[in-house]
């Protein structure tokens, strides 16, 4: 098998480097078509695609929503309990993407959230939603109503909330043994049951915990009572969404979500399907209610006992994320009533953005003036470096913002602006190992391959401490400084990257070319103007012992072997060939 050669290798790592621009163009293109002609391009995997990467709160504006918290049971709000509910939308919202929103608290009772641009509906619910989930047995069920029933008896096109005479009796006429008990069903609550309508906006369906609830499912096609809560979504360790799969493992089409219990909600869960399992419909039903609705009420075909339950019913894949979010993230402690939705200007705006872009321009420039005056026309190899480098990550820019909502800041921008820097690092370590490598008196060809392999070392090393740090920054900051870690780990990943497909490959080509490879004074790889005075046995020739020139003429002295010593002295008349020098 024909041996690789520097040539080949370096044509095939810019084909994979094509290949890869190709497919971020050919995919960021193909979206943005179709989401310019869809009609209904929401909950397509091309929803938003364009060509312009989406801008942060800070320069374009967006949307700020204000929640007034509601206090329970005559309790005052904590601030304990408005820094908890700040923790948890975060973490709703960061779950879409980095999206460079803001979340403080404002006065003693609200909580103010930023978003950039305009939020999608499934996005205004993590926001808003308790997502207190609860477990509770069906008593009785049936279908609900078509009409609503106000005060007087007739059809109400915007019903009244029935409240059951209070001459009824309220308490269990039996103390309940279980939840499941039909005791729990008093006169007062079935009067409730009977009048109770699904399209009528009432505040009946909070109940403690403890107590019974009428209620009707999110779509109001049936109404239920149910017992009181038996497992509590408090013990819900981890909620994912997917779609289900039957027992065999093939996929049934429905998207669901899966739970997964603690310890505690394992053994509840437990008690309760155990017991569920062999009573007859509906008893055997166990809905799961959040926020005071029922999702779904599923038939009990048999005890869960291993912790892990699946939640199913009228799901899209974007709302059972959604769900699944509110519940893996927790439910607020407290309650919130939405106060304002407005629509609000950028912080800082086009001027900010522009000067940005300004810096990292005139940085861009400096750059390459650097390059010039050290490198002269390899210069040219760091032009396109940076050239190159500046694509791929705009390109992945662009398709993150339509893919997971990412958003870019003015802190954004300087993290491409450090990346600049970042870069040309990289190159001149690369540069300056050749130059060392020619100063030893190798040819060009020889030079870049050796250069290249303790370049490389170097690099990964230089990258590494840049991507550590900006993980950790990412991990441990929030908002602006987020963003900023996340575009330089970004650009710190495109580096390799480039250096590695695109810098060496481009060396490895430009050494065989006359101009480079004979070192040409305008190359900035002329041997003779780095001091490079060994040319290989026997081609030893004088340095011009002149003030730069001194070290170059000590190392090439002793670099000699004792037959070039030898005839050195031989041509100087001197004779004087000893020496200690080795062989190299």
């Amino acid at each position: 098998m024909a041996r690789s050669t520097p040539v080949k290798k370096a044509l095939r790592s810019l084909t994979w480097l094509v290949i890869i621009m190709a497919i971020l163009a050919g995919l960021n293109t193909a979206a943005s078509i179709l989401a310019s002609t869809s009609k209904d391009a929401s909950d397509k995997w091309y929803d938003g695609a364009s060509w312009v990467p989406e801008l942060a709160l800070d320069l374009q504006g967006g949307t700020q929503i204000t929640l007034a918290a509601q206090s329970t049971e005559g309790s005052a709000v904590t601030s304990q309990q408005l820094q908890q509910a700040v923790n948890i939308i975060r973490q709703r919202i960061d779950a879409t993407g980095v999206s460079e929103s803001e979340i403080n608290t404002q006065g003693a009772n609200n909580i103010v959230v930023s978003i950039p641009g305009k939020p999608d509906q499934q996005t205004i619910q993590r926001i808003e939603a308790a997502a207190k989930l609860t477990f509770r047995p069906v008593l009785y069920t049936e279908a609900a109503s078509d009409s609503a029933v106000g005060d007087s008896g007739s059809p109400s096109a915007s019903p009244t909330p029935y409240s059951p005479p209070a001459s009824l009796q309220a308490t269990p006429s039996a103390k309940p043994t279980n939840g499941s008990d039909l005791a729990w069903a008093t006169p007062k609550l079935q009067d409730l049951y009977t009048n109770y309508k699904c399209s009528a906006p009432d505040d009946v369906t909070s109940a403690p915990d403890n107590e019974p609830l009428v209620t009707c499912d999110s779509d109001g096609t049936a109404k239920y009572i149910l017992g009181p809560v038996e497992v509590s979504g408090a013990d819900i360790s981890n909620a994912t969404s997917g779609l289900a799969a039957t027992s065999q493992g093939t996929t049934t089409g429905e998207w669901a979500v899966n739970l997964t219990f603690n310890g505690a909600g394992t053994k509840d869960f437990a008690t309760v399907t155990n017991r569920l399992v062999k009573l007859a419909q509906p008893q055997n039903q166990f809905a799961i209610v959040l926020d005071g609705t029922v999702i779904t009420a599923p038939t009990t075909n048999s005890a869960i006992t291993n912790g892990k339950a699946q939640i199913t019913g009228a799901f899209t894949a974007d709302s059972s994320k959604t769900l699944a979010d509110q519940l893996k993230y927790g439910a607020l402690p407290i309650n919130f009533q939405v106060q304002s939705n407005e629509v609000i200007s950028s912080t800082l705006g086009t001027a900010q953005l522009v000067g940005g872009l300004v810096a990292g321009l005139i940085g861009l420039i400096l750059v390459v003036i650097y390059s010039v005056i050290q490198y002269r026309s390899l210069a040219f190899v760091t032009v396109l470096s940076l050239g190159v480098a500046a694509a791929l990550t705009y390109l992945v820019i662009a398709i993150m913002s339509w893919r997971v909502d990412y958003r870019l800041s003015l802190a954004g921008v300087a993290g491409l602006i450090v990346a600049i820097g970042i870069t040309a690092d990289s190159f001149i370590v690369y540069f300056e190992r050749i130059r060392d490598e020619l100063r030893d008196g190798r040819a060009l060809e020889s030079a870049v391959e050796t250069g290249w392999k303790r370049a490389l070392r170097t690099i990964l090393a230089s990258d590494s401490v840049n991507f550590l740090a900006a993980v950790t920054l990412y991990v441990l900051a929030v908002s602006d400084v987020k963003g900023f870690a996340f575009t330089l780990l970004l650009t710190t990943l495109i580096d390799v990257i480039v250096v590695a497909l695109f810098t060496h490959p481009m060396m490895q080509l430009i050494a065989r070319t006359r101009f480079f490879g004979e070192g040409h004074k305008f190359s900035g790889l002329d041997p003779a103007a780095l001091g490079a005075v060994y040319r290989g046995r026997a081609q030893f020739r004088a340095p011009i012992v002149d003030g730069k020139r001194q070290r170059s003429a000590r190392e090439a002295a002793r670099r000699q072997t004792i037959a070039e010593r030898k005839a050195a002295g031989s041509d100087n008349g001197t004779g004087n060939g000893t020496g200690n020098g080795k062989d190299s």
